[in-house]
């Protein structure tokens, strides 16, 4: 029985072959990637000597994408998959000639890859050429992952359950990667085939190498172009279920007054996998103590910041519930979650489902939080449907959902999105629409709407985007971020990048004739803002650095006068602006990296000069250093200020399970001077240990140094359990 058993899965091995290298003739003659059955251990330690290894199912042809396009790479580069029935095992092989030099700057997870040797591994279980998974190692076996919501759109927020290990020795560097299939979502069948590709990068040379889809028009995300992985069978979820119970401590040091608050305070997140497509997450005593703090941002605008979700539990599936309406708004923004009236409130629990079944793609949530003595409890609730049509495109909807006491916020829209990327034969082009409505207690006010239109052409000589979109007066999304309200909006972009003087050192030059969005006021149907950018001349290096040269020119029409800052206020009137601006970069693969930009010009009735430096600082493979310094100079009338902002990071990591970051940033306009220091140890892969620790003065211009105003941390530790 086993021996037929295993001719049957060679005779679908070999058709399977056949087919694909058939329909996939475009790409290479070899596009398949075959996934072998593990019958011994495996020990993940990058040395790459189990007997599974030395089969013969490896791949090797790797191309070039840069600098020389479509040669074969100038380093030797191989790939081999295998696995056991819960657990996915990939091993690559970076040769290198030993004079070439190895480029490695980290070991924390989440590192910055670009300026450093690389490998990337890009995963599309459902074989839909559609979204997907992506997930980074370098030299020493530091971890980096993105999830993949679109050829251009990924998450670098959210954190896979998987491990790497990797070594370094003469002939190069080898690494081992283990990803569980709990981390996945696939089809419920017996033989599984994915889509499946593999990107090198070798930072001393400034080189890509790409085994499928090395056009330089498509990016390693978009799965039209990859290869197809094939051979796994009988996999699945060994263990459906996922606990992961947390304990947290807190302290608050307020008025010489020290407080103890959530000292012994427990909670969990259960995941389910109802099927390998589809996942179900409950929450109870929900608690985000460990993340990350904000970089503050200098306003010189009108308009509402826009900060990133950072919160682990919204993270994963996050691109199920987009519903962009352009312009910085969204009709669902996971952060209005836990904030009623500026307060940070509890969050007692809910459910979240997100996945797909055959061709429909769901995402749900529904979240309450807790009372206070003037906010009453809220459910906050969103369910999102992306139907598939053809093979990139999509038409669906969105409902949104706040309620609270006698109020309920509720916000519908349906929105459709055609994407090809054989369009002229082998280029990108999108075009969407949606359109999207608000109702306040079942009442449906007039300029309720929300709407969008725009064609895309995103290519690497020529990136040409054009769009229409509206938020009129009354459209009101509680669960969305809204930058501005009561506008009509009209965007035009050219970019045009020819790979000319490639013998002075230049891999391509970057001119923009013109990137302009205009506004006019909704409700009255007057001009009241427009922005142009038209970069005349730029260029980028073979050695990767940068230079740019701007022109800009804006309009403001401002009806009620407003404050840029304590001393400065812009009264009303209307103001033409221009400017010019310098933009140079080093690259970020050397031991010490910049970037410089210089803008100048008139600024309302006045004028601004903006400085920018930023420095990197690679000590080590243990200590990176990053320094940034704004400065923006402005002289309106009589009145003068001088905005600046200091942000420095310091990274640790002892290995790759243990890192400790200080983040330290001062803002004159907001008048903060904040430390956060953050300690975060994996002690196995899923679980972890967080210590957080929040220092400031604010105001800094009244601040005693031995009494700071801010001054409060947590402990959290979190253990992950699969039954």
């Amino acid at each position: 029985m086993l021996k037929y058993s295993n001719f049957k899965r060679e005779i679908f091995i070999i058709l399977s072959l056949l087919y694909f290298s058939f329909s996939f003739a475009q790409k290479t003659d070899s596009n398949i990637a075959i996934a072998l059955p593990i019958t011994d251990k495996v020990t993940l330690d990058g040395k790459l000597n189990e007997s599974i290894w030395k089969q013969k199912n490896s791949i090797s042809n790797f191309i070039q994408r840069e600098p020389d396009f479509e040669k074969p790479a100038t380093e030797r580069t191989k790939v081999a998959i295998s696995y056991y029935s819960s657990t996915l095992y990939i091993a690559v092989w970076c040769y290198q000639h030993p004079s070439t030099k190895i480029i490695a700057k980290s070991l924390q997870r989440d590192f910055n890859f670009e300026g450093e040797d690389n490998f990337k591994i890009v995963i599309n279980p459902f074989n839909d050429k559609r979204t997907g998974y992506e997930f980074i190692v370098n030299p020493y076996g530091a971890r980096a992952d993105l999830l993949i919501t679109s050829s251009d759109n990924t998450s670098s927020d959210w954190n896979g359950v998987w491990d790497a290990v990797a070594t370094i020795t003469n002939e190069g560097w080898f690494v081992e990667i283990q990803i569980p299939f709990n981390t996945l979502k696939f089809k419920n069948n017996k033989e599984q085939i994915w889509g499946i590709n593999f990107e090198r990068n070798i930072a001393s040379k400034n080189e890509t190498d790409r085994w499928q889809g090395w056009s330089r028009d498509l990016s390693l995300e978009n799965f039209t172009s990859a290869g197809t992985l094939i051979g796994l069978e009988n996999i699945s979820y060994t263990n459906r279920f996922e606990l992961k119970p947390y304990l947290l401590g807190g302290w608050n040091l307020e008025n010489d007054k020290i407080s103890y608050n959530s000292l012994g305070k427990i909670g969990a997140d259960l995941n389910y996998n109802i099927t390998p497509t589809l996942k179900l997450n409950l929450t109870v005593n929900t608690d985000f103590a460990q993340v990350e703090s904000d970089v503050l941002q200098i306003n010189l605008t009108r308009f509402n910041l826009y900060y990133p979700e950072k919160r682990e539990f919204f993270l994963e599936g996050a691109g199920n519930f987009d519903f962009y309406i352009g312009n910085r708004n969204n009709v669902f923004y996971s952060r209005n979650i836990g904030i009623e009236n500026f307060q940070s409130v509890n969050v007692l629990g809910g459910a979240r489902l997100f996945g797909k079944i055959r061709k429909s793609n769901i995402g749900f949530l529904s979240l309450q939080t807790a009372a206070t003595d003037n906010i009453p409890t809220v459910n906050n609730s969103v369910f999102r449907y992306k139907y598939d049509v053809g093979k990139q495109s999509y038409i669906g909807g969105i409902i949104t959902s706040k309620l609270e006491n006698n109020h309920r916020n509720l916000v519908l829209g349906i929105d459709g999105n055609y994407t090809t990327s054989s369009f002229l034969k082998d280029k990108n082009l999108a075009i969407g629409a949606l359109i999207s409505l608000s109702a306040n207690n079942g009442n449906i006010a007039n300029n309720s709407l929300a709407y969008r239109l725009f064609i895309d052409y995103p290519n690497d000589l020529i990136d040409n985007y054009i769009g229409i979109s509206s938020v009129q007066d009354n459209f009101s999304p509680e669960l969305g971020f809204l930058s501005r309200t009561n506008f009509e909006s009209f965007s035009w972009g050219l970019r045009f990048t020819p790979r000319w003087f490639n013998k002075l050192g230049i891999r391509k030059m970057v001119f923009k004739p013109w990137q302009y969005t205009i506004y006019r006021t909704q409700t009255t149907q007057e001009l009241e803002s427009y922005f142009n950018e038209s970069r005349p001349f730029g260029f980028i290096l073979k050695s990767g650095d940068t230079f740019e040269f701007n022109i800009q020119q804006s309009f403001d029409r401002i009806d009620k006068p407003f404050n840029l800052s304590d001393n400065i206020s812009i009264g009303t009137g209307k103001y033409y602006m221009h400017a010019y601006e310098f933009q140079i970069s080093s690259f970020q693969g050397r031991k010490f990296f910049t970037e410089i930009l210089y803008n100048k010009g008139t600024f309302y009735n006045g004028y601004i000069k903006k400085i920018t430096i930023l420095f990197g600082l690679n000590i080590n493979k243990h200590f990176n250093l990053t320094q940034q310094y704004e400065n923006n100079l402005i002289e309106i009338d009589i009145a003068k200020d001088n905005i600046q902002q200091f942000i420095s990071t310091l990274n640790y990591a002892l290995n790759t399970k243990f890192n400790i970051t200080l983040l330290s940033q001062y803002n004159s306009e907001e008048d903060q001077l904040l430390t956060n220091f953050r300690i975060h140890w994996i002690p196995k892969i899923g679980s972890d240990f967080y210590f957080v620790w929040n220092n400031g003065y604010a105001p800094t211009k009244q601040a005693e140094f031995l009494r700071p105003t801010i001054n409060n941390g947590a402990a959290k530790f979190i253990w992950r359990f699969t039954f």
